[in-house]
């Protein structure tokens, strides 16, 4: 099967470098960086490093970066897209954990969820605060427990591949397309990662964005549940 691990990557020259070491004896995934038009040398770190780099014309925010590389995946004929963090919190060595259950055919979304053993680094207290909750609303919608919405390292069959090409929310992703895709009857299952703390860079969810977050992720499956029933 064609694999590919998109790193969506704003500012993220110090940490492509300990992700590539992360990479080194995984052969079986291409990697693609996407260069959400940094300031630094994301993009020729990224390609001193072996990778393939796309140069985005201006900065398009994590939902655009990511969908460019699910764009990228499905022109391509990929199997399975795997989204990997750019700052180095991700370890790929799980890659053979995510995709397993979409190679039996039990999933289309496999997750990677620091909190189904709760080991390593489990984020600060507001993160957590703001993950329960989200775990929350999407039990309470989507009827499905999902103990870490908020984890950007996924794996998807080419079914979402397709979805995800076409249709990605913008503004923080992950929460919304789960809703988006258990709306729509796909299978979505989490396995255990120990994640690290970021090897460099800075986040962009301040604590301003970070109530904005949540009240537009809640909007946004809210309105997403009006669809289902057919009120909008």
């Amino acid at each position: 099967m064609k694999i590919l691990a998109i790193i969506p990557a704003f500012n993220e020259q110090d940490g492509l470098k300990k992700v590539a070491a992360q990479f080194k004896d995984i052969d079986y995934v291409d990697v693609l960086v996407i260069n959400d038009c940094s300031k630094d040398n994301t993009s020729e770190i990224g390609r001193i490093l072996g990778f393939n780099v796309v140069d985005l014309p201006c900065n398009l925010g994590i939902g655009g970066a990511v969908q460019t590389g699910y764009k990228y995946a499905w022109e391509n004929g990929y199997d399975i897209a795997i989204q990997v963090d750019g700052d180095g919190q991700h370890n790929p060595s799980y890659i053979k954990d995510l995709i397993i259950p979409i190679k039996e055919g039990k999933a289309d979304l496999v997750i990677g969820s620091r909190y189904l053993k709760k080991e390593g680094f489990q984020s600060s207290f507001m993160r957590r605060v703001g993950i329960f909750y989200f775990s929350f609303l999407i039990n309470l919608f989507e009827k499905k427990k999902i103990t870490d919405p908020t984890s950007g390292f996924r794996a998807c069959n080419r079914k979402i591949i397709e979805h995800f090409s076409k249709r990605y929310p913008h503004d923080y992703p992950e929460p919304e397309s789960i809703a988006y895709l258990l709306r729509n009857n796909f299978n979505i299952e989490e396995v255990a990662v120990i994640m690290n703390e970021r090897f460099g860079g800075a986040s962009s969810i301040t604590s301003f964005k970070s109530v904005y977050y949540m009240i537009k992720v809640s909007l946004a499956i809210f309105i997403d549940n009006l669809r289902k029933i057919g009120l909008t």
